[in-house]
């Protein structure tokens, strides 16, 4: 099982600990079940960069980053070395503490 710490760059958010997440799952639908919002124009497919992220911490517990991945987050809005993809954030078999940082999502107006 692990513990998901979520900080917010959007203000006035303050940070969300998930407790007992299982294995299987991507961030994003981790994210979305416990109705927290991160967008995802395509629908979580890798064909798109609005489910972007920053990983803080625990990268060895998730799915490793494909060249696709890498492709599309370079389209990203301040992409850095520690972005992925929420939809391609798979969690693996295994536990711990994953870190995450979620960017501001009223960048994307009209939605």
């Amino acid at each position: 099982m692990y513990t998901i710490n979520i900080q917010f760059e959007e203000k006035g958010l303050e940070p969300i600990s998930l407790q007992n997440i299982a294995p299987g799952d991507s961030l994003l639908e981790i994210l979305l079940d416990n109705e927290i919002e991160l967008h995802h124009n395509c629908g979580g497919v890798c064909a798109c960069s609005t489910c972007h992220l920053y990983v803080q911490g625990g990268e060895e517990n998730l799915a490793e980053l494909t060249d696709r991945e890498e492709d599309f987050i370079d389209r990203a809005v301040n992409p850095r070395i520690n972005s992925r993809l929420g939809c391609q954030c798979v969690l693996q078999d295994g536990e711990g503490v994953i870190s995450v940082l979620l960017p501001d999502q009223t960048q994307f107006l009209g939605e």
